[in-house]
């Protein structure tokens, strides 16, 4: 097994404490957005081979069956299929939804087939791969995730007394649920700039003054002024979730993390449709045909205790599976030998993993099929997350 080193992207929604915090070294004052553990050639891990330091992606090329284990491999190419992160929200991501494997190969043809660069900043499609994800709070962690009921939604915008806004309040009362919300995010997107830019100042204002839950709407405003985005988070179910619970983000599922520190892991793509609240290229025919409108409970998901004492986030997808472990100093080692790969990160207390000790913020890549044992130092309870493959 090979302790990682690690690159964390310095986006500008990124807080400018919670890692730092996490890895016990100073802020630079700059934001520290994510850090990530992987293979993904934006910014693979590094580890020390007899031949120096190395990239995982270059490693695993090498020997990809030796690496990632034959059924691995068979089943997802000679490449890592995920990619895990700490993310770390000081203010609201973008509000986007992610295709599903058959709209992201059709997609990634056609922009190719048209000569669409692939760093345009106006292209949809990276890669040819659908991009699920799961995000679990290491703190109290907001986020938006799926469309709240068309009649809470009328009742949340109404709620603001901006007259601007009761043409979708009343499409929200009139229409079926698919076609209410279809109906309002495309009027929302495509309406005229400047009124748009009005009506959204005007909602803000009022959200500032009636609090309670328009809270989070007025700090998003803040961080977006005049962003169609504002007025289109509203549609959608606003999530706190507590350490140790999750969300998980399906195909056409639009969504947005507020704030708060969490563990994040997702399929190998960088596959994005965004929404609002962003500076960044929004197509809406093509967010329209994959977002689905359907209102539902955004499914906080718990973890699932084992009699092995390894507590598991069950998801429908088998590019990724991640669990955590609690450790209590003293306890026997335990077992967790895979024929997968997997990268086991630390964020709370101390574990070692075989001979290497571990603390917040640090992980290890372990090659498939190779011997491991976990087990928490003396110095107090620690926290293990496991991400792995189905195969």
């Amino acid at each position: 097994m090979d302790r990682l080193a690690n690159t964390v992207r310095p986006y500008a929604w990124g807080s400018t404490t919670a890692i730092p915090e996490l890895l016990g070294i100073e802020p630079t004052g700059e934001p520290q957005a994510e850090m990530w553990m992987g293979a993904h050639p934006g910014a693979p891990s590094r580890l020390a081979r007899e031949a120096g330091e190395r990239a995982l992606s270059d490693v695993i090329a090498a020997d990809p069956a030796g690496e990632l284990g034959s059924a691995a491999v068979e089943k997802f190419g000679p490449r890592l299929p995920f990619l895990l992160k700490i993310l770390a929200a000081g203010a609201p991501l973008s509000l986007q939804v992610h295709p599903n494997l058959e709209q992201a190969k059709a997609g990634y043809a056609a922009e190719e087939s048209a000569g669409v660069p692939v760093d345009a900043p106006y292209r949809n499609y990276k890669d040819a791969n659908h991009k699920p994800e799961l995000i679990c709070a290491l703190t109290p962690f907001d986020g938006l995730c799926g469309f709240r009921d068309p009649l809470e939604a009328a009742a949340l915008l109404a709620g603001l007394g901006v007259d601007t806004l009761e043409p979708y309040v009343d499409l929200l009362h009139a229409r079926p649920e698919e076609s209410a919300l279809r109906e309002v995010l495309t009027a929302v997107l495509t309406a005229d700039p400047e009124e748009m830019t009005k009506t959204v100042h005007a909602a803000a204002l009022s959200a500032e003054r009636l609090g309670g839950p328009y809270i989070p709407y007025a700090a998003i405003a803040h961080h977006y002024p005049g962003d169609p985005g504002v007025i289109a988070a509203m549609l959608l179910n606003h999530v706190q979730l507590q350490p140790g619970e999750a969300l998980f983000l399906g195909a056409g599922v639009p969504h947005a993390y507020l704030d708060g520190l969490g563990v994040e892991i997702m399929a190998n793509s960088d596959n994005v449709l965004r929404c609002g609240l962003t500076p960044k290229h929004v197509d809406v025919p093509e967010l329209l045909r994959i977002v689905r409108f359907e209102a539902g409970d955004p499914g906080v998901l718990r973890p699932e205790a084992s009699p092995s004492g390894e507590e598991l986030y069950d998801t429908p997808t088998d590019e990724f599976r991640l669990s955590r472990f609690v450790l209590a100093p003293g306890a026997a080692a335990r077992d967790i030998t895979a024929p997968t790969p997997q990268i086991l990160l630390c964020t709370a207390g101390g574990v070692t993993v075989g001979e290497l000790a571990l603390a917040p913020g640090e992980s290890v890549f372990v090659p498939a099929g190779d011997k491991t044992e976990i087990a928490g130092t003396r110095g107090g309870t620690g926290t293990l997350f496991r991400a792995t493959v189905v195969v």
